[in-house]
């Protein structure tokens, strides 16, 4: 992406107007909301343990999740993000999302406001979690958003596109899909930890879940070529666009861009304290180390998880001087010691 030069009058996050997707009693489908920094808020559950007897009790931990953005020196904000707690089922459904948009912000508007939706009319599982279904879901959700998208830019005679970063809690499963080069990093002790003197101990790893798709990578410079596309000495698609994967890119679909995710779950335990989502932005200036390392000293520090996410946002742009817009979702699972 062409960036330009950085701004020192730059406005963090903290005063710029946020875009959040929340539930809207029992209507799965997101609504979306315009919030200032004042008004904003992170989410809460709490995790619910079955029982033998198919009930549930509550305990083991709960989800606090904020985001927070900033469009660092560039003219416009392309990016979009959701945090979606949804309670409303027998099984706990909770998604956040980063949709880093280029060419304009139309395709990571769409897909945030449509892609939940999509995965949960393809049968995202919502009582009895059976894996391979929910993996189906996601897939065919990105799919179906990707088909929608490119009718809708068609008619309206956009060209945007946008990669993702997408994050579903079923009960105690985590999936994680992303196309393009957003992130998502997970933070996890060695060991399991019952206090904080126990977490002291034992430091936390940084662990990517993601893999980037960009043109230059093998796989993906084999399918662009397969589609008849080239790959520039520049590492860029017909010379133009750095990554493989996404949402819309209308004339960039017909030589090899897909948005087709790749798909990882894992079950989610107490060594896992918490989930970094991020886009290139983020990530350009921050190493999933340094960024799991920032992340915990602040909750170390009693900092909530809103405050920690604008202090992520305000140190990647104004410290770091990240020159494109940034984007974080701070997703924390705290530990009921």
């Amino acid at each position: 992406m062409t960036v330009t030069e950085s701004n020192p009058d730059a406005k963090s996050s903290e005063s710029n107007k946020r875009r959040a997707t929340e539930t809207n009693g029992t209507n799965s489908s997101p609504q979306k909301r315009s919030k200032t920094e004042d008004d904003s808020k992170s989410e809460s559950t709490t995790n619910e343990k079955p029982s033998a007897n198919g009930s549930t009790e509550k305990g083991f931990f709960e989800i606090e999740a904020a985001a927070a953005e900033d469009k660092g020196s560039r003219h416009t904000m392309e990016d979009a993000w959701v945090v979606l707690h949804d309670a409303d089922s027998n099984l706990r459904c909770a998604h956040f999302a980063i949709y880093d948009g280029h060419g304009g912000r139309l395709a990571a508007e769409y897909a945030q406001k449509h892609l939940h939706a999509n995965v949960l009319l393809a049968g995202l599982p919502r009582e009895l979690l059976d894996v391979k279904l929910a993996k189906k879901s996601i897939l065919d959700g990105f799919r179906r958003t990707d088909e929608t998208l490119l009718q809708e830019s068609i008619t309206g005679g956009w060209q945007d596109g946008a990669t993702a970063v997408c994050v579903w809690v079923l009960g105690q499963k985590v999936f994680v899909a992303n196309i393009g080069d957003a992130k998502a990093v997970v933070a996890r002790s060695s060991a399991p930890t019952e206090s904080q003197i126990e977490l002291d101990k034992n430091p936390l790893k940084a662990i990517v879940l993601t893999r980037e798709h960009k043109a230059i990578y093998p796989q993906e410079r084999a399918r662009i070529q397969k589609a008849g596309g080239s790959v520039s000495s520049n590492g860029r698609l017909q010379g133009r666009l750095e990554v493989s994967r996404a949402f819309g890119d209308r004339h960039f679909k017909k030589v090899g861009v897909v948005a087709t995710p790749d798909v990882h779950s894992f079950d989610l335990t107490e060594r896992d304290h918490f989930i970094i989502l991020g886009c290139d932005g983020l990530w350009g200036v921050f190493g999933p180390s340094d960024a799991v390392e920032f992340v915990h000293k602040l909750l170390k520090e009693g900092l909530s998880v809103a405050a920690v996410s604008r202090r992520l946002v305000r140190e990647a742009v104004r410290e770091r001087q990240c020159k494109d817009n940034c984007t974080a979702v701070v997703i924390v699972f705290k530990q009921q010691y």
